[in-house]
């Protein structure tokens, strides 16, 4: 028997380990898992390259819970380990072994899975254990081993006629302070969390099955059952297949195998796989979102060689995709000893910048095979493509062949489509393109309606970043300008063919708008006489265009780059000086009755754009049951 001291730098690692290396005491099977993984994928390397003369088989990784000993058991059937390798990896801390196994064979190895890139993951197993035992039998002709170290840096090691069969078994005592390890319901939680899709399969307790009847069987025979290995992982995730060996329902099973509890379909997946200049495998889904920026982020699950590391992946991913779902396995992502925190450096920024190429390629290609079919589908992918639109500047460039503009009246528009549409009737003075634009179809439908009599195309631009998203297409693009349908100068912007001809002279237009500012009193409105279509509404409220963008970017988060908040509520009363009421305000001599004409018009233009409210609301619906009742 061998004893001996760990070859550590301190005195005592080991509370070290316990209290500062891994910032969640639970991560410690996942380690564990991943060590018995790589034993067991360096096995059919060698195998496969005839190193070892042995018959790799159908191995497992088995789970086992000792309640009644407060002992927790992890099995491999993979190449174990001699008394010299024991001491040279287990005594040696932080020396890694899928390190040097990498460069031993870094020609033959390089897609062989292995998952470990630090040592000190087995000593992992101090944080939940008061004493740790390692038994193992390698696949030379060597004896098993039998290794012991209670928490301090003193260990024995000693031969063993105990294990006979090929592999590694670790066996934790569970301290006082971790039982909670021991509970059936935890370890299967952990496996599920961080073990669900690794590589060999992994045998937690095991089930009943029925086996089906032989044919032509007695109409009275009994099915046998049998006790069968509960397999509680997937080995062969839909990312780690090729494309073309999948179906559309292998994609829409491998969803609901990620998110059991999500019940709606995916609209669709884009499956990721790259070996140069970096490795990235995965599948990413868009989930149906409308125009909801807060549907729950943190839902792309981050893999290195199928063991999961966090679903928190700020920095590989760009942040417009956060709101998709799915996997991501990535050898080449930098992780800390933990595996828990990403650390940016180029790898990432590479990795990140090929996913948005990825998605962008995705949407050309969805666009062009179904056009109609994509169409359907704009408004519940909107946001995502929009906000990636404002935030990624090669995204941006790409997304004239994929960004859709649709209009109120149901139709969808590339941008090319959409100039070529409107440029010969809605241009300015100066000959640039004027886009008008509703951010709600019910509260802004008069303004429609008023822009669509007189020919115009309205688009329908109703997510919460359209402020964002214009600034950026105005100051992208050259020669446009957006106004909102209820701008105040979209009359001013749009050349018209046939302009109105002013029914009242400058003597009576001057009696009207005082007449109008007297009545209201209220310095939030600045009066303006348009001389519009007679069939125009009488009064209509706009509000500056700029004011009103100032207010939209505060309210979607960009009040701060502004450096502004609060701004005063400003609008415009534009009176259409040819409209029948304009004149009988004139005409009218009874000053209280002209007072509560134009308070009651007022009250109108208010009510239609939603400005009408608590009193002022209350008021109105009184007075105009009395007039009814008139």
């Amino acid at each position: 028997m061998t004893k001996g001291n760990i070859n550590v730098s301190v005195e005592n690692i080991f509370p070290l380990i316990k209290k500062f290396l891994y910032s969640d005491h639970e991560i410690f099977l996942r380690e564990l898992i991943s060590n018995a993984t790589d034993a067991t994928l360096k096995l059919k390397h060698l195998t496969n390259i005839g190193e070892a003369k042995v018959d790799y088989g159908n191995p497992k990784i088995e789970v086992k819970i000792d309640k009644e000993n407060k002992k927790l058991h992890i099995i491999d059937q993979g190449l174990g380990m001699t008394a010299e390798e024991v001491e040279k990896y287990i005594n040696q801390v932080a020396f890694s072994g899928a390190e040097e196994f990498l460069e031993k064979y870094k020609d033959s190895a390089k897609d062989s899975g292995i998952i470990g890139h630090f040592g000190l993951g087995f000593y992992s197993a101090f944080m939940v254990a008061e004493k740790v035992e390692i038994i193992s039998k390698s696949f030379k002709d060597e004896p098993a081993v039998h290794w012991i170290c209670d928490g301090s840096p003193e260990f024995t090691l000693e031969e063993t006629t105990a294990k006979t069969d090929r592999g590694t078994e670790i066996v934790l005592h569970i301290a006082e302070d971790s039982l909670e390890f021991l509970e059936e319901n935890k370890i299967r939680e952990l496996l599920t969390k961080y073990n669900k899709f690794m590589p060999v399969p992994i045998k937690f307790g095991t089930r009943t099955e029925t086996l089906p009847l032989p044919e032509g069987a007695a109409e009275d025979a009994v099915a046998e059952t049998v006790e069968v290995d509960n397999i509680v992982n997937n080995p062969t995730p839909a990312w780690t297949k090729s494309p073309s060996e999948l179906k559309d329902e292998d994609y829409k099973a491998f969803y609901h195998e990620l998110y059991p509890m999500q019940f709606e379909e995916p609209l669709f997946n884009i499956h990721l796989n790259v070996d140069y200049p970096f490795n990235l495998t995965g599948v990413l889904y868009f989930p149906k979102l409308a125009n909801n920026l807060n549907i729950e982020k943190d839902k792309i699950q981050l893999y290195q060689n199928q063991v999961f590391v966090t679903d928190e992946v700020k920095g590989i991913v760009p942040d417009f995709l956060m709101l998709l779902r799915g996997v991501i396995d990535s050898p080449d992502i930098p992780l800390n000893v933990s595996r828990s925190y990403l650390q940016a450096d180029g790898a990432v920024k590479k990795i990140s910048s090929y996913i948005t190429k990825k998605v962008a390629d995705k949407m050309v290609s969805l666009i062009n095979e179904n056009r109609e079919d994509y169409d359907k589908k704009w408004n519940d992918i909107k946001i995502v493509i929009e906000y990636g639109m404002i935030s990624e500047d090669k995204f941006f460039e790409k997304s004239d062949k994929f960004a859709l503009y649709p209009t109120t009246d149901g139709n969808y528009f590339l941008w090319n489509e959409l100039e070529e549409k409107i440029k010969p009737s809605q241009t300015d003075k100066d000959g640039n393109l004027v886009i008008l634009y509703a951010t709600n179809a019910d509260e802004q439908h008069s303004y429609i309606q008023s822009a669509e009599d007189k020919g115009y195309k309205v688009l329908l631009l109703d997510s919460p970043i359209v402020p964002h998203l214009i600034q950026k297409l105005e100051t992208s693009k050259e020669k446009i300008s957006f106004v909102r349908v209820d701008a105040d100068h979209i009359n001013n912007l749009i050349k018209k063919d046939e302009p109105a001809i002013s029914k009242l002279n400058e003597t009576e237009k001057e009696s009207l708008k005082k007449n109008v500012e007297e009545s209201i009193n209220d310095k939030k409105f600045t009066v303006q006489l348009e001389d519009l279509d007679s069939n125009d509404a009488p009064f209509t409220i706009t509000q500056p265009e700029f004011m009103r963008r100032m207010k939209d970017m505060q309210a979607t988060g960009g009040g701060g780059m502004f450096g502004m908040g609060g701004f005063p509520e400003m609008y415009n009363l534009v009176v259409n000086s040819n409209s029948e009421f304009a004149t009988k305000i004139l005409a009218n001599e009874n000053a209280e009755e002209k007072n509560s004409q134009i308070k009651h018009a007022l009250d109108l233009a208010k009510l239609s754009q939603n400005l009408l409210k608590g009193k002022e609301l209350t008021d109105f619906i009184q007075r105009s049951y009395k007039q009814l009742e008139k």
